[in-house]
């Protein structure tokens, strides 16, 4: 990170020198985050796979900070109380996983409140640990590098809500541009005057102030925050969206204009019991909501998605070399799962290149599953062979992957379980599959089956024991073996490569040696 300027005017250097600047320690790193917003306080400890991180540990309590800070200038006693005992445990937590140092960041309640540098003063002093305030432009602007982490083509604007504040930032090719911070968090959205017309009014004004600066042609909204993932929450419960994994969730804003209409005609136990949101969060989903609203009515997106990944995950993105962020966080994630948990390192490559010939002139979106596939192709073995079809679907679609779309998940998920199993009928999964063409479907089947293939027709390299080659012309797949591979092209072999053919309406030839 360059530095954080604090308001006395110093410049200080949270992490020091990069982690990643060895293999070693991209692999084996924690690094551990603490996020201490207007409403919530979260401690995040992130592991291994450096580009596309997995989250070790991730704990948050809503603090309420500054719940009320609108009006009397200082922090919220209670919410003060909540967030020591809090940061007590997280500075403990830190000290027992080795993690020094535990970078703190705080945002708008700590930078606002006049009480704020008292904070400060008693955190470190009880916890040891300190509190970098950044002002609301910097919060936007790392917020909009947690879009990057897992978005690297991220295109549009990125909108985080906290408490007290909403900030906007511009990306495209890699880079944040224009930023804003306006105070159009909940907790200050609560002390508006002038009830609901004059509430509409101040939401609308102020929105309309940033679409001036930031333009209207952003395309694509990112949300970033709580209150907006409580929302796409309850979008997925109105429309019965057969998922509920939120990164990458999309809504038209059509759906936005529905979903808040919606939410206005449900109190906050009917949408607990629905989503097990905490209530402190769906308390604030109604103003939110309106906010939403206008975002959509004023700035015109195409879309919006949410991400999962915000300030922390910014953070972490700072420190990375140019080298690193431009690799493809879905791959990187993948690599990191065959090398921790397959059972032959390395091999996911070699299947890849082995059946590269079966899938010529693939757009590059479809060419990343098909690797992707092909390293993780091996990561449940150690399931049950009952259920080790149905546990990789589960895993590929609800794991904590970036740079994949819901379709894309399923997709994946799909050419796995077919990886194990011929058949996907009766599959507790159908309701996802719903999320693909059939075209798309018969396309996973087809990957599925040549791995189910390729990962048994040798063990070593399946290079050295033969070839395939398409002749579509002929509509045959041809597998001309070596020596090597009449002695490993056993009857499981055949029937496996038979089933492939049949799958992609060819008919399969063996030649060779």
């Amino acid at each position: 990170m360059n530095g954080i300027m604090t308001a006395s005017g110093e410049t200080i250097e949270p992490f020091g020198r990069s982690l990643f600047e060895r293999a070693s320690e991209r692999a084996l790193s924690r690094v551990g985050v603490v996020d201490v917003g207007s409403n919530s306080i979260r401690m995040v400890v992130f592991d291994g796979a450096a580009r596309s991180p997995a989250y070790f540990y991730n704990e948050k309590v809503m603090a309420g900070l500054g719940q009320g800070l609108a009006t009397t200038g200082r922090l919220n006693p209670d919410g003060v109380r909540r967030a020591m005992s809090a940061l007590r445990r997280f500075a403990v937590l830190a000290d027992s996983m080795g993690i020094k140092p535990l970078t703190c960041v705080a945002t708008a309640a700590v930078r606002e409140a006049e009480d704020g540098p008292a904070f400060r003063k008693a955190v470190e002093k009880e916890t040891g640990l300190k509190l970098w305030v950044i002002d609301g432009e910097e919060e936007a602007r790392l917020s909009a590098q947690g879009v990057l982490l897992g978005w690297p083509d991220a295109k549009g604007l990125v909108c985080d809500i906290g408490g007290n504040s909403m900030e906007l930032a511009e990306v495209k090719d890699g880079k944040v541009g224009r930023r804003i911070s306006t105070p159009l968090g909940p907790f200050r959205l609560q002390q508006v005057k002038g009830g609901a017309s004059g509430l509409r009014d101040h939401i609308r004004d102020t929105i309309e102030q940033a679409a001036e600066h930031l333009g209207r042609d952003a395309g694509q909204i990112y949300l970033v925050g709580g209150s907006w993932r409580a929302i796409a929450r309850l979008d997925m419960e109105r429309a019965k969206y057969p998922m509920t994994v939120l990164h990458e969730y999309r809504m038209s804003p059509d759906a936005v204009y529905e979903t808040v209409k919606w939410i206005s005609g449900k109190s906050v136990s009917e949408m607990r019991s629905m989503t097990g949101i905490s209530q402190s969060r769906l308390e604030l989903v109604p103003l939110a909501s309106l906010a939403l609203r206008q975002l959509v009515q004023s700035l015109q997106p195409k879309s919006l998605a949410v991400s999962s990944y915000g300030i922390r995950e910014g953070l972490l993105y700072e420190q990375m070399p140019a080298g690193l962020r431009s690799r493809d966080p879905l791959i990187e994630a993948a690599r990191f799962a065959e090398r921790q948990m397959a059972r032959m390192p390395g091999f996911g490559k070699k299947l890849y290149h082995f059946l590269e010939p079966i899938f010529v002139d693939l757009p590059p979106e479809r060419d990343r599953l098909i690797k992707a596939a092909c390293l993780l192709h091996d990561t449940t073995w150690r399931t049950h062979p009952d259920y080790r079809a149905d546990a990789c679907f589960d895993n590929v679609t609800r794991a904590n992957m970036a740079a994949l779309s819901h379709p894309e998940r399923v997709f994946l998920g799909l050419s796995l379980l077919h990886r194990y199993k011929n058949s996907r009928a009766n599959s507790p999964m159908a309701p996802l599959f719903a999320l693909l063409s059939e075209k798309e479907i018969r396309e996973a089947e087809v990957l599925g089956k040549a791995m189910r293939f390729g990962a048994m027709f040798s063990v070593k390299d399946p290079a050295e024991a033969g070839t395939l080659k398409l002749q579509r012309k002929k509509k045959q797949l041809e597998l001309k073996l070596t020596r090597i591979g009449r002695a490993l092209m056993g009857e499981v072999a055949e029937a496996r490569f038979r089933t492939l053919a049949e799958a992609m309406g060819v008919t399969p030839v063996v030649t060779g040696d």
